[in-house]
């Protein structure tokens, strides 16, 4: 009779463990997915303020370097140069060491680079730390849209419009606040630059935990690599949405680097001219993150194409026309026509039906696509260093519109890179 006891506490005690036991595991997850989440809202905030808050202070930089346009072309050209020569190699240093741990690094790129080109003595220091924190954006740029494929399968669409909707955040509030905040900091543009690398230190500490907890290693970390053998250059949807993602990119960084000086040659105030940078990039806050949810749920994508090259081309057209009268109206515009890069950024996730697929393809679109993009910004500054006004700068950035809104028409279908590499024949006839 004495066992008796003992016996009952040992079947209880199972129940009650096992209980927390289940619990226990399902909150961690959910903890660690919100983390995640807030990771990477962290990493896209810091992917445009390395650019864009230089915008408003170029002229101070240039000044103080002893830069001519021409090289301040070439500045606002490095960003393309980055994202390509550093976006090609993002997916063999995913397959090695995973993902998340170069999204990590890239982290640490950025803040490295932009606090420290904050002490630069001279014009090609500050380019080459400049490329230290471009290549940090560059490797996320590309396996960003990775990981959220990999580990959110089921929320590709909300996903991609909350890391689009925190990288239109963090170029708008960039623009917006350069001015003032320099000028807050004692009027040094050193300060003024330096300050945002607070912001990729933050972005660090929240990705250092996702890394441990991950623990991603070598080949499982890239998804298996299945897909690494993909004859893609086969693909044309892989072209035409390389094109299309050089030709947007072209326009965006031109904004980004010149809008400012547009403004401010008009007659504008630089505070101001800030502020219509700002209003051209948090247009793209709400919009990219209901973009890439609409272009999801539809077959193919050719409207928004369409319609964001129509806004471009508007906008372009008044600000040559008349800059100041409608300045207001041509920023709106403008910032609806480089929400063309949410909108690239969800056709790459449709474009290709694995993890792995979507790897190659990003890598592939904006590899060759900010190859594509280099001349344009270089191009720009040396048209305005020639004739002196933005007339016919912009004219030529409104027609760039009209190949981009072709190549976006064909990438926009709804094809697949894997039948057109690996099974043309099938590809073609579903055409």
């Amino acid at each position: 009779m004495v066992p008796m006891p003992p016996a009952a506490d040992t079947t209880a005690s199972p129940r009650t463990e096992a209980r927390p036991q289940t619990e226990r595991p399902s909150q961690s997850a959910k903890y660690l997915g919100w983390l995640f989440a807030v990771a990477i809202a962290a990493a896209a905030f810091n992917l445009r303020p390395v650019v864009t808050s230089l915008g408003p202070l170029l002229d101070q930089v240039r000044a103080d370097l002893g830069m001519n346009p021409t090289l301040a072309g070439l500045l606002t050209a490095v960003p393309s140069l980055c994202f390509a020569l550093f976006g090609f190699a993002a997916p063999a240093a995913a397959r090695r060491i995973g993902p998340i741990a170069v999204i990590t690094a890239g982290m640490g790129a950025i803040t490295a680079g932009v606090l420290a080109r904050s002490f630069a003595g001279g014009t090609a220091v500050f380019l080459l730390l400049t490329a230290l924190a471009l290549a940090g954006v560059a490797v996320s740029n590309v396996l960003l849209p990775v990981v959220i494929k990999r580990y959110f399968p089921e929320k590709v669409g909300p996903m991609i419009g909350l890391y689009s909707m925190a990288l239109s955040a963090g170029t708008a509030l960039a623009a917006a606040v350069a001015v003032p905040l320099t000028s807050a900091l004692g009027g040094d543009w050193r300060y003024g630059l330096g300050i945002w690398a607070a912001l990729g230190a933050l972005a660090l500490v929240l990705w250092l935990p996702v890394l441990i907890a991950k623990r991603e290693r070598g080949e499982r970390a890239g998804g298996g690599a299945a897909p690494a053998k993909l004859p893609i250059t086969r693909s044309r949807t892989a072209w035409a949405l390389s094109c299309f993602f050089g030709l947007q990119a072209t326009g965006a960084y031109v904004v980004m680097g010149w809008l400012p000086k547009i403004f401010q040659d008009a007659g504008i105030d630089k505070g101001t001219s800030g502020v219509l940078l700002a209003v051209t990039m948090v247009i793209g806050v709400p919009v990219s993150f209901v973009l890439p949810n609409l272009a999801a749920r539809r077959g193919d994508q050719r409207l928004f194409v369409v319609v964001l090259a129509s806004c471009g081309i508007a906008g372009y057209a008044g600000l040559a026309l008349a800059p100041a009268g409608g300045a207001w109206v041509w920023a709106v515009l403008v910032g609806l026509s480089n929400c063309a890069f949410p909108l690239v950024l969800t056709m790459i996730g449709l474009r290709a039906r694995t993890a792995g697929g979507v790897a190659q393809l990003s890598a592939f679109a904006q590899g060759v696509g900010y190859l594509i993009s280099i001349p344009g910004p270089i191009l720009i500054g040396r048209i305005y260093q020639i004739t002196g006004e933005w007339y016919w700068p912009l004219g030529f950035l409104a027609l760039l519109l009209v190949p981009q809104m072709l190549f976006g028409l064909r990438a926009a279908r709804a094809r697949h890179i894997e039948d057109e590499a690996v099974h043309p024949e099938a590809a073609r006839a579903k055409a």
